[in-house]
């Protein structure tokens, strides 16, 4: 799928996305064109997507961090109620799975009184049946950056 060239470009945008275009070149042992005609296909394809600066929660006011298990009453293989979820401030991620509740959700606010007006928020659309959330103490790892050196 990739070459051992485009992975460790990609690798090292994950890692810093304002990485220059002679800095890629240096470590990847081409010329500045060839690197760039490479990072372009890359996009072209759909592979890189954007670029974005990371910002840290807490300096920018939302120190919590919930996951929000949420069971909908809606057709299987609906997702009506996830993109209604989505829309939410706060909300950070929202995934639909398998299981007794149909999404889990991300979100990240500036306390537990925030959370609790957006749990209330939450509650407001009509397919929503129940809520279950835990709140995240202390985060060990996060990171939007893929597992690119696996071995399938």
């Amino acid at each position: 799928m990739f070459n051992e060239i485009d992975l460790k470009i990609l690798n090292i945008l994950q890692e810093n996305a304002r990485t220059s275009n002679a800095d890629l070149a240096r470590a990847v042992d081409l010329a500045p064109s060839a690197v760039l005609e490479r990072v372009r296909k890359l996009e072209r394809r759909g592979v890189i997507t954007g670029y974005a600066a990371h910002l840290s929660p807490p300096a920018v006011g939302l120190s919590l961090t919930a996951f929000t298990f949420v069971r909908v009453e809606e057709a299987v293989g609906a997702t009506d109620t996830g993109r209604l979820l989505a829309d939410l401030p706060g909300v950070l991620e929202v995934h639909y799975t398998a299981g007794a509740a149909a999404y889990l959700v991300k979100v990240r606010v500036a306390d537990t009184a925030a959370l609790a007006g957006l749990l209330r928020e939450m509650g407001r659309i009509e397919s929503v049946r129940d809520t279950n959330t835990t709140i995240v103490l202390e985060t060990v790892k996060e990171t939007a950056a893929l597992p690119l050196n696996h071995h399938s």
